[in-house]
């Protein structure tokens, strides 16, 4: 008979030699308290203006996550049964859910999902026991006990995570009401702050781009029929996310290219992409000049411009049609950061307001391209490892792939990248045990003092975040 106890291992994560993993503790200690600054993820503002309970275990844990239902889905698991794209499932189809995660658990193991679901079964609903179509009932019926509690609606939860700055995602068109209504709430004390993300209205070849633009210039009260319209709408709408809190323009394309188009042409070519007659390649050369746009606007207003390109989107037909987009079916692709951001960097790269954050799912080039640019250029950093490689494997990668090069003050801080409220604090602890053992195996091999691996230990979780987000001192929102 199987033992069903469990709980994480105090060490986890950290290096398995005795003597190193001592050192790594210590380290460990410096940053595990601290608070947590999220300058990129998804999860909804409303959330936390409403403070409604959680529905239930299913639409915290399996529903929102990609990383959860996208295994599932590829052994057979229809995403339906688990909520995605669907209404709020009722009691009966949520708890078939959770027993289709249970019955799944086994494939999961060693995988970050794994990983931050235990963390949060453990840290956050004091759960002991592993997760088996045995215990699935129990420890569902434990979890939505919990749910329906005061202490775990989400401004409670925020509060106990330690969150102190959170971004979200956001449209530029959006009105930014749940942001400011959270602002004016001095029930709430926490920061979240919105993040400008133009992609869609900088695909030209989208057939709605028409659409799309005509909305872009009736929320900033400009006439977008024009290329030259079209600038100064998104200049005005990024300075209105600016003026509502936001520090970063975040931005993702299949390529990050950023050649610029002759005015005449950029203007001709906006005119056949809003008569839905625009050619391929020429959609993409207006993409790429519209991107260059947005560091220029960025060189202008100081929003810190973060890139993360190189993903096929949506890339199966019949998922898109059935579920829509951004349910999972996103595969990383080959990128050049050289040639493509060289026009940019060029253009702004030594502009004094201008900043650029490079992450990356092509870990080929974090050595070879990521590093060394954000190691000559004042105005680039390296990102975090996210999306399919903020793993623990990947991020000691990371750290041995870029620190060689640009050491520590030159990355972007822990980039969570999350729709799952409650995996926040797991990714973030994760993060910290895994730097933790990185610096720890320099001081073991005599690489650095110990000194000045507590000194990183001490500025990584926060101060490195805060500063290169340019979040300044304030991590808590000022009242008026």
């Amino acid at each position: 008979m199987s033992n069903d106890a469990f709980t994480p291992h105090p060490d986890r994560l950290l290096p398995a030699d005795p003597a190193v993993r001592d050192i790594a503790r210590g380290l460990y200690q410096l940053q595990k308290d601290q608070p947590i600054v999220s300058p990129h993820g998804h999860v909804d503002p409303r959330l936390l203006l409403d403070d409604e309970p959680f529905r239930d275990p299913t639409s915290l844990f399996i529903t929102p996550d990609h990383y959860v239902n996208r295994l599932m889905h590829a052994r057979g698991v229809d995403l339906a049964d688990l909520g995605v794209g669907q209404a709020p499932l009722d009691d009966q189809a949520s708890r078939r859910a959770w027993h289709l995660l249970a019955e799944h658990w086994h494939a999961y193991a060693g995988t970050p999902s794994r990983y931050w679901m235990e963390h949060e079964f453990a840290e956050v609903f004091g759960l002991t026991t592993v997760l088996s179509p045995r215990t699935a009932d129990a420890m569902y019926d434990a979890i939505a006990e919990q749910l329906a509690q005061p202490e775990f609606r989400p401004r409670a939860l925020f509060d106990r995570f330690g969150i102190e700055v959170l971004a979200t995602t956001d449209d530029p068109v959006d009105d930014l009401a749940p942001h400011d209504a959270l602002a004016a709430d001095d029930s709430f004390t926490g920061r979240v702050i919105p993040t400008f993300r133009p992609d869609r209205y900088l695909e030209p070849a989208r057939a709605d781009f028409r659409e799309l633009t005509d909305a872009l210039g009736e929320a900033a009260d400009v006439d977008t029929s024009t290329y030259d319209g079209h600038l100064e709408a998104m200049r005005v709408r990024r300075l209105y996310f600016r003026d509502h809190g936001a520090v970063s323009s975040d931005h993702s394309h299949l390529d990050p290219g950023t050649q610029r188009l002759d005015l005449e042409d950029a203007r001709r070519l906006y005119a056949s992409a809003r008569s839905g007659q625009i050619a391929e390649t020429d959609a993409v050369a207006l993409r790429r000049h519209l991107l260059a746009d947005q560091a220029r606007l960025a060189a202008e207003d100081g929003l810190v411009m973060t890139l993360h390109p190189a993903v096929s989107r949506n890339h199966s037909d019949a998922m898109l049609e059935q579920f829509g987009a951004d349910i999972g079916f996103d595969i990383p692709v080959a990128v050049d950061y050289v040639n493509h951001l060289r026009p940019v960097l060029n253009d702004v790269g030594h502009a004094e307001n201008f900043r650029l954050v490079l992450f990356t799912i092509d870990e080929t080039v974090l050595s070879r391209e990521v590093a060394p640019l954000a190691g000559v250029y004042p105005s680039v950093f390296a990102g975090a490892p996210w999306w399919f490689i903020d793993a623990p494997d990947a991020i000691l990668r990371y750290r041995r792939a870029v620190s060689e090069t640009i050491g520590y003050t030159r990355t972007s801080g822990f980039i969570d990248d999350t729709r799952a409220f409650c995996s926040i604090p797991a990714r973030h602890d994760m993060a910290r045990r895994l730097d933790a053992h990185h610096l720890a195996g320099l001081v073991a091999e005599h690489r650095i003092r110990l000194e000045d691996a507590e000194q990183l230990a001490a500025t990584l979780p926060v101060q490195q975040p805060r500063e290169v987000f340019r979040l300044d001192a304030v991590t808590t929102k000022e009242k008026a």
